[in-house]
C-alpha cells in the first residue's frame, strides 16, 4: 500500500486541527505525519501494517466528519507519493515558512470547557482571565504573522511554565498548540488603575482580584474602562440611570444607542424577545452583538433605576430594539457572574473615533472617561469591534461585520478561480478592504468612518498588515468612483506608487456585486435586477444616487429606474438636518407655499416657518450646493422630519431612518395599505415619484391620525412601490431574480414587505447575509468587479 501527500486547504491553523489528524491517522492504523504551512496542512501519510485496505480513504472521510468546531475545510487534495515513508508511527511536525496560501481564524468566544474551568475552585485556571484552548480565544486580534505559532503572536513574551508546556506539547490535549495558551503562573496579568494612573489594591475594595474588584466599582455606579480581547470597552450599570447618563456626557455619544453585555441567556430574556434561533447567535463562537426586539419599558424608580432590574430609558432613545451580547472572554464571564442585569459595554472612544487597543493610549485618550481602568499586558496587534447581527427575513443578516467573522474567507463563486490577486479600497463609511486570491475573498474586519484621521492612519496601517499576513501583492485595485473619498484618494496614489492598474467601480454596482458574490452566484450567471437603495453614491453620470434599479451582474450594469432625483439644499449639511430634505421634497411636489396654505397649523409646517427657507430655494433654484439626489435614505429623512423626529443635527449616520422604523413597529401589519407614489419615465429609466405621497401624509397629519401609523404606512406604501416597479422592471428585461442591497435594506420592515412582495409575485430574491448591505459590504462588490473584467480582458 503506497504512501499519500495529503493538502488540506482552509482555515486549518490554530484550531486545534493537526491533533485532530493525529487521532484519527491513529484510529484509522496510519503512519506519517502532518505540519503547517503556509498553504494550509500538509499530510503524508501511509498504512501501518495492521491497518485496513482503505484506511487512508477512511481517514479522509473522518476527516471531514469530525473537523474541529473552528475549522473550515475547503478542500481535500489527494497524490500518491513515489516511496513509502520510512517510519513506523504517526507525529506532528514542526510548521514549515512557505508561501501564504492559508486563512486566519476570526476571534472565538470562551468554549463550555474552558468556562467550566474558570468557576472550578478546584482547576488551576480558576478565575483566571485569560483562559483559552484550541476551540476558543484570541486569533486575529493577536497575530502578526503566518504561519500561526505563538511566535507570531502577541503571546511570544509570555514563556510557558512546565504544566502550560506540557499540554501545550501533548497532542492528546485540547490545549495541544493553543498558540495563546496560559495560566496564572506564566501568564497575561490583569490590574486595576484610577483615573490618576495609580494601582488600586482589590483587597482595600474588598475584592479577591482585580476583576471582582471592577464588578464592585461598577456596582456602585462608576464607568470603568475594560481592555477586552480585540479592544477597550467602556462599561457601566444598565439600570442606573445616572451612571448610563455620565457615560453619555464623557463620550459625547448622546442619541446612539448602547451594546449591553448580560450573563446569561436569562437575563436578556428579562427584556428582549429571543427565539431559539437567536439564542443559538448568541451562544455561537462569534458572539455578536445581536439587535434584539425590546419588552415595553418600564418606569423610572426616584432612585434613577428601572423597576424590577429594567434599563436606563438612555440605553437607546427612540428604539424598540436592544443590542445585547453574551461574555465572549473569561474576563467578561467572571466580570459579570454575580451581576443579574445587564452591563453597558460601549466601545472605549469618544464618538466617531477608533477604539482604543493600546494601554497608554488609553490611559491618555480614557482618563476623563472612565473613573478607573482595568487593563492587562497582552498586546491587542489588531483593533477588532464587536460584530452586530440582526435577524430579518427569517436569517441572521450582519449589520458589521467583525470579531468573529472577520478575517474568516468568504469562497468565489464559480468563475474566479484565476482572477489575479486584487485589492478593493472600499468605502467612505463602515469601512472595510478586500483581498481577492486564490478563488476567495478576504475582507477585513469593520475599520469605520474614514472622516475621522486616526481611523484613516489605521486603515493604512491595517491594510499594510494584511498584505504582511497573507504575502500576497496585489496586481489590480478597485476604488469608488467618488474622486473626494479617501479610500480612492488611498487607491489611486497606491495605483502610481506601485505602477498598478487601477479599475474605478460605481457605488451601486459594487452593492450588486457584494450581494451576488455573497449569495455564490456564478460570474456567468447572467444579469439580474438589483434594487440599491442607501444614503448616496457617486454615479456614473456624475449626479448622486442612492434609490436605484440596475440591470447588471459582476461585468457590467445598466441604470434602468431610481427613485425620482431631489435637491440636497447645503449638499452635506441636509444629511445632518433632515428638516431641509422635507423642504426639498415639498418644494418638489406641491411647492412649499401651496403645502403651506392648505396646512398652516401642521407641526411639520410650523416647525419649517422659522428656517431660512429662502436662502434654500434659491439654493435649489440656482443649483448652488443643492446637487440632485435619488437617495432613498433621504426621503426618509424627508418622512422622520414631518413626524418631528430626529434631534437636528442628527447625531449618528441614519438616526431618523432607524427611529422612523422604530415608530413604524407599533402600527405595522403585514400587507397593510401604505401612501401612494407616482411613476414616471425619465432619461434614465424609469422613476418612482414621492410626491403623492405627501398630501396623503399631510392629510393625516391634521386629522390627527397616529404618529406610529403614518410610518407604517409610509414603510408600506414604499415597499408597494417598489414591488410594482421591480415585476414590471423584471418582466420587460425577462429576468427572474431581483438582488436587494445597500444601507437602507438594514430596515427590517422594508426589507421583509419588499422580499416577500417579490416573492409572491414568483421572483427570486437575493440578500446579504454573510456581509453588510451598508458600505461595510462594497469592497468585496469592487474586487468581484475588478476580477470580472481583468477576466474578460483576458
Amino acid at each position: 500500500m503506497s504512501a499519500e501527500l495529503i493538502r488540506v486547504r482552509g482555515l486549518v491553523q490554530g484550531v486545534g486541527f493537526r491533533p485532530t489528524v493525529w487521532r484519527l491517522a491513529r484510529a484509522c492504523g496510519l503512519v506519517g505525519d502532518v505540519r503547517n504551512d503556509g498553504e494550509g496542512v500538509l499530510i503524508r501519510v501511509q498504512p501501518g501494517v495492521s491497518a485496513a485496505p482503505q484506511a487512508v480513504d477512511r481517514f479522509c472521510h473522518r476527516l471531514l466528519a469530525e473537523c474541529p468546531p473552528l475549522a473550515r475545510i475547503e478542500a481535500i487534495e489527494r497524490d500518491r507519493l513515489a516511496d513509502r515513508l520510512a517510519t513506523d508511527s504517526f507525529v506532528i511536525s514542526s510548521s514549515a515558512a512557505t508561501q501564504v496560501h492559508t486563512g486566519i481564524v476570526a476571534d472565538a468566544a470562551t468554549c463550555s470547557d474552558c468556562a467550566t474551568e474558570i468557576h472550578d475552585p478546584a482547576n488551576r485556571r480558576y478565575r483566571y482571565p485569560f483562559t483559552n484552548c484550541t476551540h476558543c480565544g484570541p486569533r486575529l486580534s493577536i497575530v502578526k504573522g503566518i504561519p500561526y505559532d505563538r511566535a507570531s503572536t502577541s503571546m511570544a513574551v509570555f514563556p510557558m511554565c512546565p504544566s502550560c508546556a506540557a499540554e501545550y506539547e501533548d497532542p492528546g490535549d485540547r490545549r495541544f498548540h493553543a498558540q495563546p495558551n496560559a495560566c496564572p503562573d506564566c501568564g497575561p496579568r490583569v490590574w486595576l488603575i484610577g483615573a490618576d494612573g495609580t494601582r488600586l489594591d482589590p483587597a482595600e475594595l474588598g475584592a479577591a482580584d482585580a476583576v471582582a474588584a471592577a464588578s464592585r466599582l461598577l456596582a456602585e455606579g462608576r464607568i470603568l474602562a475594560i481592555k477586552g480581547i480585540g479592544g477597550f470597552h467602556l462599561a457601566c450599570d444598565a439600570a442606573n440611570g445616572a451612571a448610563v447618563a455620565q457615560l453619555r456626557r464623557r463620550k459625547r455619544r448622546f442619541l446612539k444607542p448602547f451594546a449591553l453585555m448580560a450573563r446569561d441567556l436569562a437575563v436578556i430574556r428579562a427584556h428582549c424577545r429571543v427565539s431559539a434561533q437567536e439564542a443559538a447567535l448568541l451562544a455561537s463562537p462569534a458572539a455578536p452583538i445581536l439587535l434584539l426586539e425590546a419588552h415595553p419599558p418600564r418606569a423610572l424608580d426616584p432612585s434613577g433605576y428601572m423597576e424590577a432590574g429594567g434599563l436606563a430609558p438612555q440605553i437607546a432613545p427612540g428604539q424598540t430594539t436592544l443590542g445585547f451580547m453574551l461574555p465572549y472572554s473569561p474576563l467578561h464571564r467572571l466580570l459579570l457572574e454575580d451581576w443579574d442585569r445587564p452591563l453597558v459595554m460601549t466601545s472605549g472612544n469618544l464618538s466617531e473615533e477608533p477604539q482604543c487597543i493600546d494601554n497608554l493610549d488609553a490611559t491618555k485618550r480614557l482618563a476623563d472617561l472612565a473613573d478607573c481602568s482595568l487593563l492587562h499586558d497582552r498586546a491587542i496587534v489588531n483593533r477588532v469591534d464587536d460584530s452586530v447581527v440582526r435577524v430579518m427575513a427569517g436569517a441572521p443578516r450582519l449589520v458589521r461585520r467583525a470579531r468573529g467573522y472577520a478575517p474568516a474567507p468568504l469562497l468565489l463563486p464559480a468563475g474566479f478561480a484565476q482572477a489575479p490577486p486584487i485589492l478593493a479600497f472600499g468605502g467612505e463609511l463602515k469601512n472595510t478592504f478586500c483581498l481577492l486570491r486564490d478563488g476567495e475573498a478576504i475582507l477585513s474586519q469593520h475599520l469605520g468612518d474614514l472622516e475621522d484621521a486616526r481611523t484613516a492612519r489605521e486603515y493604512e496601517g491595517t491594510l499594510a498588515l494584511y498584505l504582511e499576513l497573507f504575502q500576497q501583492p496585489p496586481s489590480l485595485l478597485a476604488v469608488d468612483l467618488h474622486p473626494d473619498y479617501r479610500s480612492t484618494l488611498i487607491g489611486r496614489d497606491w495605483a502610481v506608487r506601485e505602477e498598478l492598474p487601477i479599475v474605478g467601480v460605481q457605488h451601486h454596482h459594487a452593492h450588486l456585486a457584494s450581494v451576488l458574490a455573497d449569495n455564490g452566484r456564478a460570474l456567468d450567471a447572467g444579469p439580474v435586477l438589483g434594487i440599491l437603495l442607501d444614503g448616496l453614491g457617486y454615479g456614473d453620470d456624475g449626479t448622486l444616487w442612492g434609490g436605484e434599479f440596475l440591470v447588471g451582474d459582476y461585468r457590467d450594469y445598466h441604470r434602468v429606474g431610481h427613485l425620482k432625483p431631489v435637491a440636497l439644499p447645503g449638499g452635506a449639511q441636509a444629511i445632518l438636518e433632515p428638516w431641509r430634505n422635507l423642504f426639498a421634497q415639498i418644494e418638489s411636489a406641491a411647492g412649499w407655499e401651496a403645502m403651506r396654505a392648505r396646512y398652516p397649523d401642521l407641526g411639520a409646517v410650523q416647525r419649517l416657518e422659522g428656517r431660512p427657507l429662502g436662502v434654500l430655494r434659491k439654493l435649489i433654484e440656482r443649483g448652488l450646493n443643492a446637487p440632485l439626489s435619488s437617495s432613498a435614505g433621504r426621503l426618509f429623512d424627508a418622512v422622520a422630519a414631518s413626524l418631528g423626529l430626529g434631534v437636528e443635527p442628527l447625531a449618528y449616520e441614519g438616526q431618523a431612518a432607524i427611529e422612523l422604523e422604530a415608530l413604524a413597529v407599533g402600527a405595522w401589519k403585514e400587507g397593510m395599505p401604505g401612501y401612494p407614489f407616482g411613476t414616471a419615465n425619465g432619461p434614465s429609466g424609469a422613476m418612482l415619484d414621492p410626491a403623492p405621497l405627501w398630501d396623503t401624509l399631510f392629510d393625516d397629519l391634521a386629522c390627527g391620525v397616529a404618529l406610529e401609523l403614518i410610518a407604517a404606512r409610509f414603510h408600506a406604501g414604499l415597499a408597494e412601490a417598489i414591488v410594482g416597479l421591480a415585476t414590471g422592471l423584471a418582466e420587460q428585461q425577462a429576468l427572474d431574480t431581483v438582488a436587494l442591497s445597500g444601507g437602507v435594506f438594514q430596515n427590517r420592515l422594508l426589507l421583509e414587505a419588499v422580499a416577500r412582495g417579490l416573492r409572491a409575485a414568483g421572483l427570486g430574491v437575493l440578500l446579504q447575509h454573510q456581509v453588510p448591505s451598508n458600505d461595510g459590504g462594497i469592497s468585496l462588490g469592487q474586487a468581484c468587479v475588478a476580477a470580472a473584467k481583468s477576466l474578460n480582458a483576458s
